[in-house]
């Protein structure tokens, strides 16, 4: 099994964690990662562009000129997509962009990441996370304590007002839950943190 040093909030080491091999200790799948991302991005598009085409716009109703004798090329229709002001030809209309993966999967790719960070010892445990006020540089000293440079998320077993908003002004940080980080989300990071109680819930719901 996975071992990593649990350290706390000051940078100092308190102790080693055991990780669970089925979750953190996996060989990444990068089909299944690569599935769910593809997912989750596409479920982020609005699909409400919208075009009218030549049935939709306003017009129509009469030819605009006879068929023979006037020397111009033959016109049924204003609304024409040919036309200034006609109908757009295959224009984007509403639709749902969504992606559906097996539940298996999206289990799957959470723990080829989880898996990925730890082999490549970009995963740090912390015993607990708290801090007393909202303020960033509370945040930015918890950080410097562990000497991470870069992209970082934090990733909380449940809410914690005080430290969401005290990262909240930080650019290369992102605070979420457990049950809110996405692989998407972790996959941007390259650095995660979580806390004991973050892992503990991990194993429990991927395990």
């Amino acid at each position: 099994m996975p071992k990593v040093t649990l350290y706390n909030q000051a940078g100092n080491t308190v102790g080693e964690l055991e990780l669970n091999n089925s979750v953190f200790g996996i060989e990444p799948n990068e089909q299944a990662v690569y599935d769910v991302v593809k997912a989750q991005r596409a479920a982020m598009r609005q699909g409400t562009a919208s075009t009218k085409n030549r049935a939709a716009v306003r017009g129509g109703g009469r030819k605009p000129w006879r068929q023979k004798g006037t020397g111009r090329a033959r016109a049924g229709s204003n609304t024409s997509p040919i036309w200034v002001g006609g109908g757009i030809t295959f224009g984007p209309t509403p639709r749902q962009y969504k992606l559906k993966v097996n539940k298996k999967v999206r289990r799957l790719a959470l723990k080829s990441v989880l898996s990925s960070r730890v082999a490549d010892e970009k995963f740090l445990v912390l015993d607990k996370l708290e801090l007393s006020d909202i303020k960033t540089k509370d945040m930015v000293a918890v950080l410097a304590s562990l000497k991470l440079e870069g992209k970082v998320a934090v990733v909380l077993d449940q809410t914690n007002e005080a430290v969401m908003l005290s990262a909240r002004n930080l650019p290369n940080v992102t605070v979420t839950t457990v049950s809110q980080a996405s692989v998407y989300e972790l996959m941007n990071f390259p650095t995660i943190v979580a806390t004991a109680d973050a892992v503990k819930q991990y194993e429990e719901v991927l395990g």
